[in-house]
């Protein structure tokens, strides 16, 4: 009877859990950003994050005004990024990129999805997501 019970309240659980799953789903590109129109930022690296669901670069540039803006940019996952040929050491901290993607829809922020990343290299690498893809 108590295994029963034990068996029952795992069930409630996994139920509970399992609605909740849905409501913190995968959002789609254009819920953020304006997939009409892109940016383009160079400034120097502060740091990159490698974590999921999405990475962040974190990019000071400087605006018309010589002043530094700090910028935060969304990658994919990490998974991604590397089946693309990115790797860890792509972007080190006080290297200067070039990144080309999607404005947030708030346009205070200063948040962009990346689409192509001008790495120190030379070389340009794929960072994000077409306009008319989801996860």
């Amino acid at each position: 009877m108590k295994n029963a019970l034990v068996i029952a309240r795992a069930i409630a659980v996994g139920c509970v859990l399992s609605a909740v799953v849905p409501i913190a789903a995968h959002h789609s590109l254009a819920a953020e950003f304006d997939v009409s129109r892109m940016v383009t930022v160079t400034g120097t690296i502060t740091s990159m994050r490698w974590t999921n669901p999405h990475s962040w670069l974190h990019v000071d540039v400087k605006n018309a005004r010589g002043q530094v803006e700090k910028w935060e940019i969304e990658f994919s996952s990490p998974n991604s990024l590397y089946r693309r040929g990115w790797r860890r050491t792509d972007l080190p901290p006080k290297s200067v990129v070039t990144v080309v993607g999607y404005p947030s829809r708030d346009k205070s922020a200063k948040v962009l999805s990346a689409s192509d990343v001008k790495l120190p290299d030379g070389r340009t690498l794929f960072a994000g997501m077409p306009a008319g893809e989801t996860p």
